[in-house]
């Protein structure tokens, strides 16, 4: 999770009218199981590295021609294909269709990244990882969650674990560790409903979720209790659902049955609930919430603080579109929201804190992808990403590394 200065790694139209209302992996195998009473069962808490840090980012220039590897990059960055769906990768196959990610930092100064596999196969999704050294070495890939299905997006917690979203009607979180030494864990609690991406509030210990549907909500998970260190406990809590008036103020309304057990989808349980255009990645950083919706191409900002919520960008207000295809998010160190295309030019593109843009990669010879997971390393110089069906259906991830931050 990063903030306007520090890295910290745990981790248009009028608002009125944009709502309404108020191939398989032969790689290690981790079974899911039920959560049980404690917080975090079975996970060691491992906490992040503060790293102070400013963002390069508006400094960069226009994208050169494609490299090797057919990514356009600004100068002074260069690229390295890290893994490709069905090949073998530090030892194990690399999952498909790699979708969002995250990045993890090590003991011993090297770091984890990890990603989803988002394929609609039932059971034949989940999550890998890929460790590095703390020379950027690869040293092996290895999976962290399978036998699930779509699984899309999903977040980073401060105790170090990776909550995995299914991206199906009846789809759950499952919360990963991402040294894959423990199973992973369902967190009922966070709702059944078309996850796509999750945040954790780091003030306030509540956790937001966007729904990928073309009618789907905004969520917000309260514990019902903390561990000793402050922390949300995940097993129990309450799950409200985002109302939106015509100026933008948010209240929340309790949803009836956030697991659907009964024959309401969990998105039509609250009449006053506003519904979004298909909630993609979400983002926390300094008392806001970023989150994306690919059917009307739309960047939204919610300032907890406030209750107040308010559109950051549109593709609509755009005759000829700087970003298109919204998706995955994540913030650089000064508060520049790095959104990945699903589709558009498939480019990672940069909204910085003045409204002007920066492209920061763009994959040529791949039309029929999307980008996916971007994340930075601890050091915030390597910024990594997928491409998620890349030439053939194979997704493909990557490690660019560069002067994103001083």
């Amino acid at each position: 999770m990063l903030s306007r200065r520090k890295i910290l790694v745990g981790g248009a139209a009028t608002l009125a009218a944009a709502i309404a209302g108020c191939g398989e992996d032969e790689g290690e195998v981790r079974t899911v199981r039920p959560s049980g009473p404690a917080p975090h069962p079975g996970f060691e808490k491992r906490p992040g590295r503060p790293i102070e840090a400013s963002s390069r980012i508006p400094d960069l220039g226009p994208l050169l021609p494609p490299d090797e590897n057919g990514l356009r990059l600004p100068a002074g960055f260069r690229s390295r294909l890290l893994a490709q769906s069905g090949q073998r990768a530090g030892g194990n196959l690399w999952h498909p269709n790699p979708d969002g990610g995250a990045v993890f930092p090590t003991a011993e100064g090297g770091w984890i990244y990890v990603s989803n596999s988002e394929v609609p196969r039932a059971g034949r999704g989940g999550a890998g990882a890929i460790r590095f050294d703390a020379r950027g070495n690869l040293q092996r890939t290895y999976r962290i969650l399978s036998g699930t299905t779509m699984n899309c997006a999903g977040g980073a917690t401060p105790w170090q674990t990776w909550l995995s979203c299914e991206e199906t009607s009846t789809g759950r979180v499952h919360e990963c560790d991402p040294w894959g030494e423990r199973e992973a864990l369902v967190r009922p609690a966070l709702g059944t409903f078309a996850h796509e991406a999750v945040a954790y509030d780091l003030e306030r210990h509540q956790l937001y979720l966007t729904e990928d549907s073309p009618d789907g909500c905004l969520y917000r998970f309260t514990p019902e209790s903390h561990d000793d260190e402050g922390y949300a406990k995940l097993d129990a809590g309450t799950l409200e659902v985002a109302c939106v008036d015509a100026n933008g103020r948010v209240t929340w309304s309790r949803v009836p049955d956030p697991e659907f057990r009964g024959e309401t989808p969990t998105r039509a349980q609250v009449e006053s609930a506003a519904h979004f255009r298909g909630g993609e990645g979400i983002y926390y950083a300094n008392s806001t919430i970023f989150f994306t919706t690919k059917y009307d191409g739309r960047v939204w900002k919610y300032d907890i603080e406030g209750a107040q919520l308010s559109v950051l960008y549109s593709s609509e207000a755009h005759e000829d579109p700087p970003l298109f295809g919204v998706d995955n998010v994540c913030l650089s160190a000064s508060g520049d929201v790095l959104v990945a295309e699903d589709g558009g030019a498939m480019r990672i593109v940069a909204i910085l804190p003045s409204g002007d843009f920066r492209n920061l990669v763009q994959i040529v010879g791949q039309p029929r992808s999307e980008m996916t997971g971007p994340a930075f390393d601890p050091s915030g110089t390597r910024l990594y990403f997928s491409s998620q069906r890349g030439t053939d259906g194979a997704g493909l991830t990557y490690e660019i590394e560069g002067p994103f931050h001083g």
